[in-house]
């Protein structure tokens, strides 16, 4: 909509360039994501960094769709959500999804850690780095597991230093 000939340039790319045949519909995906998923996991347990956020969530969601009480959520409450949003985020995926959630309250450590520091993009590593090792300390505690499950888009996965690519946001 935004150049002129642009459907007509979308069209051209999937059908003919990249020879897309046009037959995929939504309405299957999820289910067989959660087939898929099932077969690939069987009996394995299955760990997830549950952050509340879009990402994560869904594929919590989705995990849990295949392999039920196999799967152990992390959530860590860096204290930076909005008011009430950690009760709400465990409320929600303990009492709506009925997930095994681990909620670590580490509100004062990320506060520590981001005392005085003013830039964004420093900000946002601290928060980062602090997350993992929260994450770390807290799948020790859970034991083996055989799959991580992490919902994180691609622009997330560039800004966490993957490659050479620029920060995107």
């Amino acid at each position: 909509v935004h150049t002129v000939e642009g459907s007509k340039i979308l069209h051209n790319f999937l059908y003919n360039v990249c020879n897309c045949s046009g037959d995929w519909k939504m309405d299957s995906f999820t289910e067989q994501s959660v087939n898929d998923l099932r077969a690939k996991i069987g009996d394995k347990k299955v760990l997830c960094a549950l952050s509340g956020g879009v990402d994560s969530s869904v594929a919590a969601v989705m995990i849990s769709k295949a392999v039920g009480k196999q799967l152990t959520c992390i959530f860590v409450d860096h204290g930076l959500l909005r008011k009430n949003e950690g009760d709400e985020v465990e409320k929600i995926f303990t009492e709506q999804y009925d997930l095994n959630v681990v909620r670590v309250n580490a509100q004062e450590r990320f506060y520590e850690r981001l005392a005085g520091v003013s830039d964004p993009e420093t900000k946002r590593k601290i928060i980062g780095e602090e997350f993992i090792r929260v994450f770390e300390e807290e799948a020790k505690k859970i034991g083996v597991v055989d799959f991580l499950v992490q919902g994180t888009i691609y622009p997330d996965v560039i800004e966490s230093g993957l490659g050479d690519s620029a920060v995107i946001k």
